[in-house]
């Protein structure tokens, strides 16, 4: 990788929206946190109820958030996120919100999402976002860390907290198989869905500078 990709280039938003000084800048990016927590909150509502974990649409929205507002302010969305939910605001699946989320068995994969939306964010951050094979790459990357949180998490709850005997195959079966195929999805459609706006942002400046 070249020394110029490894340097930090401006994400979609910050082409979308240009404060004009200091003050503006940290209220935008306050709205832009609790925007990227929100786009979050109403996806996981998407879901598909599975035991232990359920299906939803939060990986897409955790991405989308990431590449959008690059890693610090994706990854500070998600920890929005995460304490608007155990301060009890319905924003989890199943528009559910309490401190005893942290006791659920998919409550590290809630861990493992801002890190993910960091990762997105990164990525966007190296220019990984504009093309759509690229920003697969990327995304699917970033796809895979809640699973690196969440499954250890699933397992100490399900086995050490409740006291269940569950082996490897078993948590793997509970946590991993069924996300796989979505998971691509997910990661496609972000990969979709950011490069286009790319592109509409590019388009949008041609047209002023006409």
């Amino acid at each position: 990788m070249s020394l110029s990709a490894a340097v930090r280039r401006p994400v979609l938003i910050d082409l979308l929206a240009r404060p004009s000084d200091r003050t503006r800048a940290f209220a935008l990016d306050a709205a832009l946190v609790v925007t990227g927590a929100t786009l979050v909150a109403l996806l996981a509502q998407v879901e598909v109820p599975l035991w232990p974990v359920p299906v939803t649409g939060q990986t897409l929205g955790v991405v989308i958030a990431g590449a959008a507002l690059g890693a610090r302010r994706g990854a500070a969305a998600l920890v929005t996120y995460l304490l608007a939910g155990l301060a009890g605001l319905p924003v989890f699946a199943g528009f559910s919100g309490t401190i005893a989320a942290v006791m659920k068995p998919s409550f590290g994969f809630i861990l493992g999402f801002i890190v993910a939306a960091f990762v997105a964010g990164w990525f966007a951050e190296r220019a990984w976002d504009r093309r759509p094979l690229r920003a697969f790459v990327g995304f699917a990357a970033a796809s895979v860390i809640p699973f690196l949180f969440g499954i250890p998490y699933m397992a100490f709850i399900l086995n050490t907290v409740g006291g269940g005997s569950f082996g490897i195959g078993e948590i793997l079966s509970f946590g991993l198989w069924p996300f796989i195929v979505g998971g691509l999805i997910k990661a496609a459609i972000a990969a979709l869905v950011i490069p286009t706006a790319w592109a509409g942002v590019r388009a949008a400046d041609r047209s002023k500078d006409a």
